[in-house]
């Protein structure tokens, strides 16, 4: 007769009981927060604290880099599946709360299967051991540069880099550790810790002082010169550019000290621990707002297809966004335009400024295409979903001079100086967090003194595009036949 002692059939009956359980658990299924734009972004029933990531850079852009991702995070509910955003890596393991955890994926989701359900309001330490791979980004994520590699990961990439909750909905810290050979330069977000070399390889320490959406995570990789002076207060200022370019783009850089000035006298103290610009040698057709380091192509300062005046404009458009869309990030996605409407506002308002085209032609010119914007691509604040695997076609006109004609029309309606208090209030009461389009228009009713959910209404959500106060003459032009209703 077999016999089997008790704690033999202890640890069999434990096996049974995990198998039934596995066994009658959902099927892992892609999740996400109910985004209108992106139905199945962002994860439910946590909300992530920080993020460590390291890699490891093999000295080639062609090539998968190693990593380690640890996630620190609060359970908002009952996990049983814990799902993270994840695609372009092969994930070798993880753990959650310090013990191994099952995982498969579903779509662009990691599903994590923890030993034991995690009880709301729990901690949850999630540590997966992956690669990342820049090969075919062609649709976000990592950017393979002429001497290695930056990131942009609007408006869902950062996924394509590393797990995460990939909404800006929910911030959080981050802390890079980046090895590489030491003939590279290694920049990221923040400020910068620790170097030290072992075996032939740096590893390099970055981290935020503020919280950060993971669409604006960047590190730079390649053989880059760090230009280091000061703005406005004795704020570090750090452009990281080719080196070799360096002396040529000097005219360029110098130029963010007194660009950042003028951005604080509109909208207040600038809410990061450094700013300075990323110039990487790549063809990306857009430049991006990543945090504390704007992402820039060489070709925008070294050609001569622009004006000083539009180049110039452009770099404050970048700056904007550190207040507006950075340091105040979207809830949704269909609240885009306070991103981009606010850093086109600044942008145009900067070249009326500073000799470019006027403040008043260019809203005029934009009045006159607006419907025709809203026909295409929905009104600002109610976008249309993007096209079939083209999910940057959220970015299309009617959020950026579409939008910045809102606040053109915002300030006629309520006067300079509302406006002015408006915008001051906006990046100081939101400042490390998340806001909606209805937080702004209740901040301006307040402001103003009176209800502004008509004006708003018109604005932000009409098919047509509402008279302009002050100028009643001003005429949008019909739409073409043909255009998406």
């Amino acid at each position: 007769m077999l016999f089997i002692s008790r704690r033999s059939r202890a640890v069999l009956l434990a096996a049974a009981s995990a198998a039934l359980v596995a066994a009658t658990l959902p099927a892992p299924v892609p999740l996400g927060i109910g985004d209108p734009l992106f139905p199945h972004l962002g994860n439910p029933g946590y909300d992530v604290r920080s993020y460590d990531i390291g890699l490891a850079y093999p000295g080639s852009n062609d090539k998968p880099l190693e990593a380690v991702t640890r996630i620190e995070a609060r359970a908002t509910a009952m996990l049983r599946h814990i799902n993270l955003d994840f695609a372009r890596g092969t994930v070798h393991s993880v753990e959650v709360n310090g013990e191994p955890a099952r995982f498969e994926t579903a779509d662009e989701d990691l599903v994590v299967t923890p030993r034991s359900a995690v009880r709301a309001g729990s901690p949850l330490r999630i540590t997966v051991r992956h690669t990342s791979d820049p090969r075919g980004a062609a649709d976000g994520g990592w950017v393979r540069t002429a001497d290695g590699l930056a990131m942009a990961n609007q408006a869902d990439a950062a996924h394509r880099v590393f797990p995460c909750n990939d909404h800006p909905a929910d911030k959080a810290f981050f802390t890079f550790r980046i090895t590489a050979p030491p003939k590279l330069t290694v920049v990221a977000n923040g400020l910068p810790g620790p170097r030290t070399t072992r075996a032939g390889h740096t590893t390099w320490t970055y981290r935020t002082r503020h919280p950060m959406a993971t669409e604006l995570a960047q590190v730079s990789i390649g053989d880059s010169a760090v230009i280091h002076r000061s703005g406005p207060h004795g704020l570090p200022v750090r452009d990281v550019v080719p080196a070799a370019a360096a002396k040529k783009l000097e005219p360029w850089l110098r130029k963010t000290p007194g660009q950042l000035a003028w951005m604080e006298s509109k909208a207040g103290p600038y809410p990061f621990e450094t700013y300075g610009v990323l110039i990487a040698d790549t063809d990306t057709g857009f430049e991006l707002e990543t945090q504390t380091l704007s992402l820039f192509e060489h070709s925008l300062f070294s050609g001569t297809s622009y004006p000083q005046w539009y180049v110039d404009s452009v770099m404050v458009h970048e700056l904007a966004h550190q207040w507006f869309g950075d340091s105040v990030s979207p809830h949704s996605w269909s609240d885009l335009w306070l991103n981009e409407g606010h850093a086109t506002w600044y942008e145009a308002l900067y070249a009326d400024e500073h000799g470019g085209k006027t403040l008043d032609t260019r809203m005029r010119d934009a009045y006159r295409a607006s419907d025709g914007w809203r026909a295409s691509g929905g009104p600002p604040a109610a976008p249309r979903a993007p096209e079939p695997g083209q999910k940057i076609s959220i970015f299309r006109p009617v959020v950026y001079d579409g939008s910045a004609l809102v606040l053109y029309a915002l300030r006629r309606e309520i006067g300079g100086t509302a406006f002015a208090r408006v915008e001051h209030t906006w990046a100081s009461r939101y400042r490390d967090r998340s806001a909606t389009s209805a937080d702004f228009a209740a901040l301006a009713s307040r402001i103003a003194g009176r209800d502004l959910t008509g004006f708003f209404q018109g604005w932000l959500y009409g098919k047509k595009t509402p008279p302009m106060p002050g100028h009643p003459d001003w005429r949008s032009a019909r739409p073409r036949q043909g255009h998406k209703g």
